[in-house]
């Protein structure tokens, strides 16, 4: 089965939920880390029942904290 992950191809044996996809990548800090699925926003229970079907879109969003350092 075949789904999109952040712009890319990657072939899966089998369906998996959003949390098992996460582990499967190795996503540190997963607390961290919004998913979008055929662009809508998952609320972060979801993770754990939401299932990522051949076909689907993910995007694993990272926030990163950042400004100048100008005073």
């Amino acid at each position: 089965m075949k789904i999109v992950l952040n712009g890319e191809e990657l072939e899966l044996d089998k369906e998996l939920t959003i949390e098992e996809l996460l582990k499967k990548e190795d996503v540190d800090m997963p607390e961290m880390v919004s998913v979008e699925l055929n662009g809508e926003i998952l609320v972060r229970e979801e993770f754990k029942d939401q299932i990522v079907k051949g076909g689907d879109k993910v995007e694993f969003l990272y926030f990163m904290g950042g400004g100048t350092s100008e005073f």
